[in-house]
């Protein structure tokens, strides 16, 4: 039993696929299930379910699982210490985010870490706020940044900062000569373009919305797009108007680009989280990175208020 049979069987447990295993540990399908056959002889049982259509661990396996997680993170641990020693740390950390933490708030936090420890490597995933929660309870993704706090008992939240939702629409009559507050009964003749169903930034408009008795169905949709610079483009295009956070639209409320506006009847106020399993061991790399997410976002490095 060696450490790439180990990682192979928890890379197989964590994405429940044999090619996604093999993709993560940039091995070969063939060598990732010569791994798995080799450690299921060695252990003279059975760790996957191999019949049916999902990929399982057996019970053997999951008694196999929290074992091997812990030898291979002795493993990251021993590494991470010597590099300590030779003042050379790596590895890579993985890291999924809803679309406002993904292009407003994670590039500041990963360019301060990379000063940190310039050896380590950063991938990052794009999954809306409810994608990024259930990966993170199936195993499938370690960390997450996202605009929702979405109860579960598996899961950890810790609040980073601080968001509003803001109307949002071109630099136009009626909308630009000043940022006072609107009422509903002002924009719901506009014509809106709505986020994909899962994000936060939908959810939070909709949610809001239902208090004032008022639905999405009340009003004109015109557009469901998911990326946000897309939505800014089509806003000045004229296309229609949406609610947008207010750090996707920062440079252009400066620069006359689009016009904003609070709306009186919505409470739009939220919070970003970091997110992850509270029953899961990082690694040595993966717990000085939460430790410095914690401590970055506590002293107000990010603070745009």
């Amino acid at each position: 039993m060696d450490f790439k049979q180990l990682e192979a069987f928890v890379a197989v447990v964590k994405f429940k696929n044999f090619s996604k295993a093999g993709q993560h540990l940039y091995l070969s399908q063939p060598t990732i299930s010569s791994h798995i056959s080799n450690l299921e002889k060695q252990l003279n049982t059975i760790l996957i379910n191999r019949s049916n259509k999902k990929i399982t661990a057996t019970k053997a396996g999951d008694l196999l699982y929290d074992y091997a997680i812990s030898m291979i993170n002795l493993k990251h641990k021993a590494i991470f210490k010597l590099g300590e020693f030779e003042g050379q740390i790596s590895g890579n950390i993985e890291l999924a985010s809803s679309t406002i933490p993904e292009q407003y708030i994670i590039p500041d936090l990963i360019c301060e870490f990379n000063k940190m420890y310039p050896h380590v490597t950063f991938t990052m995933r794009h999954y809306d706020s409810k994608q990024v929660v259930d990966g993170i309870i199936n195993g499938e993704i370690d960390f997450g940044i996202i605009g929702r706090n979405i109860p579960h008992k598996q899961l950890q939240y810790v609040e980073l900062n601080h968001d509003e939702l803001l109307f949002v629409t071109p630099y136009t009559e009626p909308y630009n000569h000043s940022h006072a507050e609107l009422t509903l009964q002002d924009i719901l003749k506009e014509k809106f373009i709505f986020r994909e169903k899962g994000s936060g930034t939908r959810a939070l408009f909709e949610e809001s919305l239902n208090t004032t008795g008022f639905a999405v169905s009340d009003l004109k949709i015109v557009a469901f797009i998911e990326n946000t610079e897309a939505i800014k483009q089509c806003i000045r295009r004229g296309l229609g108007v949406s609610f947008l956070s207010s750090k996707a639209v920062e440079d252009e409320i400066k620069y006359n680009l689009l016009s904003a506006h609070r709306i009186k009847d919505l409470n739009l106020q939220r919070n970003f989280y970091f997110v992850y399993h509270k029953h899961r061991s990082p690694s040595p790399l993966e717990a000085e990175f939460q430790s410095f997410v914690c401590q970055y976002f506590k002293n107000g490095e990010t603070s745009n208020e």
